[in-house]
């Protein structure tokens, strides 16, 4: 259970519906209410078998529990036949419990920055940040304690004036995007260009900040 599959493949497993791909992971939200069924959902999910090597990261708030799946290896950091496996059984005992599951209420963020020369500003963005390097991807750099956004630094050709360095992409369930944008939009922000969609959308503030709304559809 631990080959390789796209984010297509993931959503189009059966049993996976409270799930959304979110960048290489999927995620799911569970609204559990009080402290102690959340509690009660995150013990049912340890208990579940053949964990031991691979566990999902779960991130318990107040009101509900947040869980991610990713397989992580030296060569590899994207989905498997083992996430949707796990993410099938954690579904069915959220119901089991009677704990409902808000796809719309997860998404990842990710600061991206242009670089002219990566290797030079990565150690000490490294370093300032306490990240270490991803594995499989040399310009990235993660948090190893899985609490803050990655950061990835994009390979730029040469200056671009008047555009800023640093932007911001937040990974969003592909069927929540037009929502997200509108949303922005409506706040004061406007569509810089569609031209990737619905891979992802650029879209800037009123002084011309920019963000990034992206989904996994297009990626492979």
């Amino acid at each position: 259970m631990n080959e390789r599959v796209s984010p297509q493949q993931f959503h189009e497993a059966d049993g996976v519906e409270d799930w959304r791909v979110l960048g290489e992971g999927a995620c799911a939200y569970f609204r559990t209410g009080p402290f102690a069924a959340s509690a009660r959902l995150v013990h049912a999910i340890s208990e579940q078998a053949d964990l031991e090597d691979y566990h999902p990261d779960v991130d318990l708030r107040y009101g509900g529990v947040i869980v991610r799946l990713i397989t992580i290896r030296h060569d590899y950091y994207g989905l498997s036949e083992r996430d949707i496996e796990l993410a099938q059984r954690i579904s069915v005992v959220a119901r089991e419990l009677g704990v409902p599951a808000d796809p719309t209420a997860v998404q990842t963020i990710q600061v991206t920055m242009d670089a002219l020369v990566g290797p030079a500003v990565m150690p000490f963005w490294r370093a300032v940040l306490g990240y270490r390097d991803r594995g499989d991807s040399p310009e990235d750099l993660i948090d190893p304690h899985g609490r803050g956004p990655s950061f990835w630094f994009q390979q730029m050709d040469a200056p671009r004036p008047q555009r800023n360095r640093i932007h911001i992409d937040v990974w969003v369930p592909h069927d929540q995007a037009e929502a997200r944008i509108a949303a922005a939009i409506a706040a004061g922000g406007h569509l810089v260009t569609d031209e990737h969609a619905p891979s992802w959308w650029v879209l800037a503030d009123a002084e011309g900040n920019e963000a990034c709304v992206a989904t996994w559809m297009g990626h492979n």
